[in-house]
C-alpha cells in the first residue's frame, strides 16, 4: 500500500503499531516527520517543507484518537 501525506488514518495506524507507548501529543513535529516518511510504503514528498505543519496535527490527532479507542 502507496501512503501520502494525506491518509492520516493509515499512518496513525501504522504509527500506533510502530510506537505502542508513545504519547502522540508529545512527539515534537520534527520526530513526527522522520518517523511518518520511515513507514512501510510511504512514498509522499520528503523534501523540506513538504508537510506543513496542518498535516503534521492532522496525523498526530488521528494517532491521539487511535491510541484513545484501543
Amino acid at each position: 500500500m502507496k501512503i501520502t501525506w494525506t491518509d492520516t488514518e493509515e499512518i496513525a495506524l501504522q504509527l500506533l503499531e510502530r510506537y505502542p507507548d508513545v504519547d502522540p501529543l508529545k512527539v515534537r513535529f520534527t520526530d513526527l516527520y522522520l518517523w511518518v516518511t520511515q513507514l512501510d510504503g510511504f512514498t509522499g514528498d520528503t523534501t523540506p517543507g513538504a508537510s506543513k505543519e496542518k498535516i503534521l496535527e492532522a496525523i498526530q490527532m488521528a494517532w491521539y484518537e487511535e491510541k484513545n479507542d484501543h
